[in-house]
């Protein structure tokens, strides 16, 4: 059944890691970043809510409620956001090893806010994945390939931090109730806050004007029906085979796929940089979500 399980979470980070060149070629061709967002926001709600109805309806009390919309506000709406707007400065490669850099800014605040105690072996793989990161800075100031990588990849981190810190105040919320219940809620308030704004200060989207190609149309539905739909539902059914560190290990997969992708059809180039920061980014990050010996004995418990 593990194998199941692997099949899965592979399928899922995969999925993820093309959505990344798909949102660029969207935003370069077809729509503003906040038209990107109410598009979005709107499948995922039809879809969800649709879904749920073939489902055991749970019954979701108002604390959680309010925790799980206003979280979605934070994990979605503004960290997806700032997503679209980072990939308009910089490229796919650059945005990847950034969101590679998850883990690693949950394990930091849960320190800082949860007081979640770090060992030495952590730390250092925390250091290795922000040399990483400092890394892509320096480089991008002079010999950058997006328009504003810089900016870009300072609104990644921002992203970055943003889910992050939405993923620490719904852990609890996250265990009670299914990723169908809370996604359709999610987006739901995503949809009521994005769309009038979408609609009143970014009118015009050649998406859905009389310019619209098949090519527009079949991008935006691979990132509603796969990126976002797909891949929520693959993510649950493979952490009912494996663990939770495991799960994690396999958003490695991500930077990888999103990075020859956008440099096989000409997103980006291959510079000295980028494969010397993804090794480090890459490693700090696996280092960060290896189980250390309490967790390896409370799973075998």
């Amino acid at each position: 059944m593990k194998f199941k399980g692997h099949i899965a979470i592979l399928m899922a980070n995969v999925i993820f890691g093309l959505g990344v060149p798909v949102t660029k070629a969207l935003l370069d061709d077809w729509v503003t970043p906040m038209g990107y967002m109410a598009s979005r926001c709107v499948g995922a709600t039809i879809l969800f809510w649709i879904v749920a109805c073939f489902l055991p309806k749970e019954h979701v009390e108002r604390r959680d409620l309010i925790t799980i919309m206003l979280g979605g506000l934070l994990g979605f709406v503004i960290s997806q956001t700032l997503t679209a707007e980072a990939l308009k400065y910089t490229t796919p490669v650059y945005f990847s090893l950034v969101a590679a850099l998850t883990p690693v800014s949950v394990m930091i605040l849960a320190a800082i806010f949860l007081k979640e105690s770090v060992n030495t072996v952590k730390m250092l793989g925390v250091l290795l994945a922000i040399g990483g990161a400092l890394l892509m800075l320096f480089t991008s100031w002079s010999s950058g390939t997006g328009s504003n990588d810089l900016l870009g990849i300072s609104l990644a981190v921002l992203s970055v931090l943003t889910w992050a810190i939405y993923l620490i105040i719904t852990r609890k919320v996250s265990a009670k109730y299914s990723s169908v219940t809370q996604m359709k809620y999610v987006f739901l308030v995503s949809t009521l806050v994005t769309v009038p704004i979408a609609m009143l200060t970014e009118p015009e989207q050649r998406l859905y004007s009389a310019a619209w190609e098949w090519s527009g149309v079949a991008e935006m539905a691979f990132i509603v029906l796969f990126a976002t739909g797909l891949g929520y539902f693959l993510i649950p059914y493979a952490m009912k085979f494996l663990r939770a560190t495991t799960v994690s290990i396999y958003t490695n997969i991500q930077p990888v796929v999103a990075s020859l992708v956008a440099i096989a059809v000409g997103q980006d180039i291959l510079t000295w940089d980028k494969p010397l920061a993804a090794v480090m980014v890459l490693a700090g990050a696996y280092i960060v979500t290896m189980p250390d010996k309490k967790t390896i004995k409370k799973d075998a418990a």
